[in-house]
């Protein structure tokens, strides 16, 4: 899985889609420093992973920036994507 910057609370997966149970190497682009997560459900490929427990509410950070708004609570390595997260653009 990419993370981009230290302050991002979610990561992609990009090298194929994982099952529930998963333990994944994470990579930081930033610095190329690693971390380790496991996957709380099955996540396709360029789909996102929470990297830590968050509540409906808070706001997504990917890549440094503001990505949208949590509709729902997502746990630490659970499935992001439109089920669970909205633009805050409408």
């Amino acid at each position: 899985m990419l993370v981009h910057e230290h302050a991002d609370n979610v990561g992609v997966v990009v090298v194929e889609g994982l099952t529930a149970g998963t333990k994944m190497l994470c990579c930081i682009t930033h610095d190329n420093s690693t971390f380790e997560l496991t996957s709380k459900a099955d996540v396709p490929i360029g789909h996102k992973i929470a990297l830590k427990d968050l509540k409906a509410g808070d706001t997504a950070v990917k890549y440094g920036e503001d990505i949208g708004k949590f509709v729902a609570d997502v746990e630490e390595g659970g499935h992001v994507h439109t089920h669970n997260l909205k633009t805050k653009r409408w």
